[in-house]
């Protein structure tokens, strides 16, 4: 009997003693314990993983969703700023055009009065002129004939 044999001996008495404490079903209900704790650990991380992709799917489609409300809201402010444009453009169109007129109006009246009142400056010019050179040539005899017959013109368009 040497020290093999009582190796032997104690590493059987071990494995008895260790049969007899189960601590192979311990080790094994740890084992499978641990695989289901990792198990529901996975199934959580795929059902996070789903929720995540969802999630995902759900914001690219409002992202599009913004993005087309965007590009519409875009292409209208475009439109009604083009519209806004061309109101502009023929509103200052029509104001030019209708200053222009009235300008036009005021440089013709101008031209009409200015002319009118040369006309009245010739005429009193001619007036004067007329009263001196009558004055000058008609003595007091040829006056009261013309008195009277301008007189007696009279009393004929009066009758």
């Amino acid at each position: 009997m040497d020290a093999t044999f009582f190796a032997l001996v104690g590493l059987i008495i071990f494995l008895a003693v260790i049969a007899y404490m189960k601590v192979p079903g311990m080790i094994g209900g740890a084992l499978d314990r641990r695989a289901d704790q990792i198990r529901n650990e996975l199934e959580q991380a795929k059902k996070l993983r789903e929720e995540a992709q969802q999630l995902l799917a759900e914001y690219q489609r409002k992202r599009k969703e913004a993005e087309t409300e965007a590009q519409s809201l875009l292409s209208a402010a475009e439109r009604e700023a083009k519209i806004l444009r061309e109101e502009a453009k023929a509103k200052t169109e029509d104001y030019v055009s209708r200053r222009t007129a009235m300008a036009e109006q005021k440089i013709a009246q101008a031209e009409t009065d200015a002319i009118n009142e040369v006309r009245a400056s010739a005429v009193d010019l001619a007036m004067a002129a007329a009263e001196q050179l009558i004055a000058a040539k008609v003595d007091s005899k040829t006056a009261n004939d013309l008195f009277k017959a301008s007189l007696s013109d009279m009393k004929a368009r009066l009758n």
